[in-house]
């Protein structure tokens, strides 16, 4: 199940992808007000039901997708999990015993076919194709054994950097991370119940067609349940919360010269069971 959020007319609502279509559910299951319900197992067999025989309300070209998850408390972003990316950045030191972390917020990304904007002070907006789960029980540390029950959805996330401003700060990155509108998440959240397994998923981003990054899910240093163990260590998740797993080598500081994005380009990521999560670049209008 492909669960959206949207806006149109000046509206914004929440349902199922279906045929290229999507069903509007906004008022027609009670408890659910917003996507992120829907991840209740009660509520989404209710919104199973209804998708199964309803026609579409809108056709995907009349509406605006939005982030999938409407209000996350949380999107936590895990750094430098593919194997070979210490490699990538020169790093001869053993690999880490615990994963990198750090937080967005929601103003940082924008939806499915809404572009991410270069802001005025820096050229070096740079892309990373990831993976994201998104928590559906919550939970206090939750065992790695039983870790993967927690996991909802995936869906697709650009987590786009502005990669001068990463080194602001001599401990931290989350200036760079954090702009508005850089980053985006979509095109919808695929319900785990689509999943066979998570432990060989393929992960690819492409610059105006041309293939940048390209990995799958079985070279991850921490794999989904050992993240959703470690996280909900050291806090409470909670239904609706994000998870970006890490980017795989490729990102267009790492070349050289650097490829920074540019007004005009299309990027593409696109992942395995969930689709393509695509935007256009823009010049921040100031």
């Amino acid at each position: 199940m492909k669960i959206v959020s949207f806006e149109t007319g000046g509206n914004t609502s929440f349902g199922i992808e279906k045929d290229g279509a999507i069903v509007d559910l906004g008022g027609r299951i009670d408890g659910a007000t917003v996507a992120e319900d829907l991840l209740i197992p009660e509520l989404q067999a209710k919104a199973a039901a209804i998708a199964a025989t309803a026609d579409g309300d809108h056709a995907m070209a009349d509406v605006t997708l939005q982030i999938p998850v409407t209000n996350p408390e949380k999107i936590l972003c895990i750094g430098i999990n593919y194997a070979n990316r210490n490699e990538e950045y020169g790093d001869l030191t053993p690999p880490q015993e615990y994963p990198s972390m750090f937080f967005r917020v929601p103003g940082s990304f924008v939806g499915h076919d809404v572009p991410v904007v270069r802001p005025p002070e820096s050229e070096q907006l740079d892309y990373e194709g990831e993976i994201a789960i998104v928590i559906g029980e919550g939970g206090r540390r939750i065992p790695r054994e039983s870790a993967e029950s927690h996991i909802a959805a995936l869906t697709c996330l650009n987590e786009g950097t502005i990669r001068d401003w990463l080194r602001h700060g001599k401990h931290n990155v989350t200036q760079g991370k954090n702009f508005d509108r850089t980053g985006s998440i979509g095109p919808w959240m695929v319900t785990a119940d689509e999943f066979s397994g998570y432990g060989d998923l393929a992960i690819e981003t492409r610059v105006n067609g041309e293939v940048r990054q390209k990995d799958t899910t079985a070279s991850l240093m921490f794999d989904f349940a050992y993240l959703v163990s470690y996280v909900s260590t050291i806090m409470t998740l909670k239904r609706g919360d994000i998870i970006s797993t890490g980017t795989p080598i490729g990102a267009g500081a790492r070349f050289d010269p650097p490829i920074w994005l540019r007004p005009g380009d299309v990027l593409e990521v696109e992942a395995s069971g969930i689709g393509v999560l695509r935007n256009q670049v823009v010049d921040e209008v100031v």
